[in-house]
């Protein structure tokens, strides 16, 4: 029995942190009065807040308003222009899509659409849901995607089991009937042997019973372990999907975004396309083995069963016809799926197309002249997501558009998407959250601090690059399993990007004398000078490698509530999923990532004395 005291202190735990934690740590300024531990002391505070979440994410994303400036470490209104960057403007344009998809249930046609095409059979099944969960991750949430999902997979599933249950009842019957017209032939007159032990009707019965409930019994094992690899499938591939685009999950805009800020000169090396041209291949390939593990974990090695060689049985076809009917649920493509689809694929292509790297892009012929960055991708995401607000949701016409809920009639139609509608879905918490980021990377730069950083991980020089590449995933993946995903790439972000650029050169010494001049001349500060998306691009990925736990992120607490799953269940699959998303992602850093951003030469944007000229 827990002592009261030690349930209340617990119940109350989020006051005492939030008192605690800035008065432990306050020896810390008060003992080095300099600006670099002045702001160490407001990121240890932000980094246990946001561990501990005993204040909301993005309350805790706004302390540097509050402790730059009053620590003085940055003007109060540069502190607030970082929270609203063109990461931030291409998160909601991303966003804006997505909740239109939603909103017209576009996602749902495209899921069953899919699925009926895949089949019903268990590996095959599998497969379809992943490939539909990742795809629809890259361009929604993955919360939502696992959310609309696993209702599907459950009902497909349901049905399954059901028509197993009653072939398997009718197989049992037939065998029962069978066995009575063989004691009928050996005893045509009704008369038995004497001489053997005779079994009652009762204990006949009995063992016909028994044997039904253990037929039942496998039945039911077989598929809660079909089930608990359904969701933990579905939800793996929702997050493993959204590290294919630059809009598909927060840490992947917060690279993007803390990139441009450290590094302003990058010439925009990460942008949708180039950061397609290297996820998408690495998903792909965590997508295959995640699903290789999952089958082998959760439905065996027989390949006859799973993938179902030869015809359909009727178990199939009554587990299709569940989806069938739920896609005709969907009935025709309305004139606003039709119209939010061709938005979407346009949207796409203008990403894809702005600046692809081989060949000059539409924003470089038409715009961005003179080295100027003029139109970017948030540019593209802005004036695309507008068509929602402008285009009506149906064909004007002259016979009316239906009637309210009030009963009155509907005069004109509305657009695609109201405002209504998209805040109560946009999560602006999010929007607070980059923005806290991005503050902290400019008082971390400002204050001298992300450079002082950089000198204390000097001695990693000895070690290889993939080396250090390989442990830095490994971090950011075990850090991420206590912590959500954009906390972990906020607070990681800048102190890898401190450590791979290369030191500012000293100040000259202002001295009479040579002599004088070599007292006073300092040496000058040694980091790890190799490409900064060296270790920056596979950290930001491996940040959404939450597979271990229920808390970890959002799409594996939903599976674990509807998947019957137990803790051990998602640790023991998941963590193989963290050990092969941290080799696949290595392996792309390594391959065709080495040669898409030429990770063999330091670039001359990174070298801060370059960059401050």
């Amino acid at each position: 029995m827990v002592p009261r005291w030690l349930s209340w202190l617990w119940y109350h735990r989020n006051y005492f942190i939030i008192v605690l934690v800035p008065l432990l740590f306050l020896w810390l300024p008060l003992v080095y009065p300099s600006s670099q531990a002045r702001c160490g002391y407001a990121i240890i505070i932000m980094a246990l807040y946001w561990c501990t979440e005993c204040m909301p994410l993005a309350v805790t994303a706004l302390l540097p308003v509050v402790l730059f400036p009053m620590m003085g470490i940055m003007e109060a209104e540069k502190v607030s222009i970082e929270y609203l960057k063109d990461s931030n403007m291409l998160f909601i344009g991303g966003l804006l899509v997505a909740i239109a998809v939603e909103h017209w249930n576009l996602h749902r046609r495209i899921a069953l659409r899919v699925l009926l095409l895949v089949g019903v059979r268990p590996a095959l099944l599998m497969m379809g849901f992943m490939v539909v969960s990742a795809f629809l991750s890259m361009w929604i949430s993955n919360t939502a995607t696992t959310a609309m999902m696993l209702p599907i997979a459950r009902a497909v599933l349901l049905q399954l089991k059901e028509t197993d249950i009653q072939a398997d009842e009718r197989e049992f019957n037939a065998i029962q009937n069978e066995g009575f017209e063989m004691e009928e032939k050996e005893h045509p007159n009704g008369v038995q042997d004497k001489t053997l032990p005779q079994i009652t009707e009762l204990e006949e019965n009995r063992y016909m019973e028994q044997s039904r409930e253990l037929r039942k019994k496998v039945i039911e094992e077989k598929y809660k372990k079909l089930t608990k690899g359904m969701s933990l499938s579905v939800c793996y591939a929702a997050s493993i999907g959204g590290t294919a685009t630059l809009t598909g999950t927060t840490p992947n805009l917060i690279l993007k975004g803390q990139l441009d800020k450290i590094f302003p000169k990058n010439d925009g090396v990460i942008n949708f396309a180039t950061w397609f041209g290297f996820a998408f291949p690495n998903m792909l390939l965590m997508l295959v083995i995640s699903w290789v593990w999952l089958q082998l974990l959760f439905l065996g090695v027989n390949l006859k069963k799973s993938f179902g060689c030869g015809g359909k049985s009727e178990r199939d076809r009554e587990a299709y016809a569940v989806m069938k009917q739920e896609y005709k649920k969907l009935g025709g493509m309305k004139f606003a799926e039709g119209v939010v689809l061709f938005i979407f694929v346009l949207l796409v292509l203008l990403w894809f197309t702005r600046e692809p790297g081989f060949i000059p892009g539409w924003a470089t012929v038409l715009f961005n002249k003179d080295n100027m960055k003029y139109v970017t991708d948030g540019t593209t995401a802005i004036l695309i997501s507008m068509l929602f607000f402008v285009i009506p949701s149906q064909l004007p016409r002259c016979g009316g558009y239906g009637f309210k809920e009030n009963g009155k009639p509907v005069k004109a139609p509305p657009t695609l998407l109201t405002w209504d509608v998209v805040h109560e879905r946009m999560p602006w918490n999010i929007i607070l959250l980059l923005g806290g980021g991005f503050a902290l990377a400019a008082g971390s730069e400002v204050s001298g601090l992300s450079l002082w950083i950089g000198e204390r991980l000097a001695p990693l020089q000895k070690i290889p690059p993939y080396a250090i590449s390989l442990l830095l995933c490994l971090l950011v993946a075990v850090f991420t399993e206590c912590s959500s995903n954009t906390a972990t790439t906020t607070l990681f972000m800048p102190i890898l990007a401190s450590m791979v650029r290369a030191p500012p050169p000293p100040p000259r010494p202002r001295a009479r004398s040579p002599s004088h001049a070599k007292l006073r001349c300092r040496p000058q500060a040694v980091t790890i000078e190799i490409h900064p998306l060296y270790v920056m691009l596979p950290c930001a990925i491996a940040a959404s490698l939450a597979f271990m736990l229920p808390v970890a992120t959002p799409p594996n607490a939903i599976a674990f509530s509807f998947g019957d799953l137990k803790v051990t269940d998602m640790v023991i699959a998941g963590s193989m999923l963290n050990i092969i998303g941290i080799l696949t992602v290595n392996l792309g850093i390594n391959t065709w990532g080495y040669t898409m951003f030429n990770m063999g030469t330091f670039p001359s944007w990174a070298n801060v004395s370059a960059t401050q000229l």
